[in-house]
């Protein structure tokens, strides 16, 4: 199993660093089964995060036609609206001094790149899975690749993931099939524990889990058995 972990300006590095290890480790107790790379959108470059002085370097890029699962991280940065910062804040250029982006601008910027088409023919190919961290779902919902589909994110970003016509769950994990998404940050070891239960099965998954000492949280939530009635 071949995957590719996006990069992109303003990524957030636990997004990426937690299930790239897990990812890792799963390859190295598989004999080799599960190899996993940096990508970006636009090749080999070293990718600036949203954490002030970390960048990583992208081996390569985005190939939706070599990939078996794409994994997208969210974005590191000031929580809230651009408008929400106080006039003092700005230097005479109109910058912000000593100050990290928004993450809804850094989100939206993806949007001007070649990410989303790249992300769009992954999801279009049926032995591709695609796979999100806290606000990478978000990427996939403002392109308009998750109207109808059910997902997750951070939970100050689930309205507006309801607001693009996703079916928004409020579980750790959801699987819809060859969509899974996972909600805040740290859920991303859950999520790539789980990636390695579904796809290597659950023994090499459980020796991970606890090379990590991390046991996963919450049910993994899928579109499965009946329907639960209101309390």
């Amino acid at each position: 199993m071949y995957i590719q972990v996006v990069l992109f300006d303003g990524f957030d590095p636990l997004d990426v660093v937690a299930p790239y290890e897990v990812l890792y480790a799963g390859g190295s107790v598989s004999g080799g089964q599960v190899t996993v790379e940096l990508v970006s959108a636009e090749g080999a470059r070293e990718v600036t995060s949203g954490t002030r002085g970390l960048s990583l370097r992208a081996v390569g890029g985005i190939d939706p036609e070599r990939a078996d699962l794409v994994l997208v991280p969210g974005a590191s940065g000031r929580i809230g609206e651009p408008g929400e910062v106080p006039d003092e804040d700005f230097g005479t250029a109109g910058q912000a001094e000593d100050q990290d982006e928004f993450i809804p601008v850094l989100l939206g910027r993806t949007l001007t790149t070649e990410l989303p088409t790249l992300l769009e023919q992954a999801m279009d190919d049926p032995t591709v899975t695609v796979a999100t961290v806290c606000g990478g779902s978000l990427i996939l919902a403002m392109a308009g690749l998750l109207e109808g589909r059910h997902a997750t994110t951070h939970h100050m970003g689930l309205d507006m993931l309801d607001a693009t016509g996703a079916h928004v769950v409020r579980a750790r994990v959801v699987d819809d099939g060859d969509l899974i998404t996972g909600a805040g940050v740290t859920s991303g070891l859950d999520l790539a524990l789980y990636l390695l239960e579904r796809e290597m099965g659950p023994r090499i998954a459980h020796v991970v889990e606890e090379l990590f000492a991390h046991e996963r949280r919450g049910t993994v939530w899928r579109a499965l058995g009946p329907e639960p009635t209101s309390f």
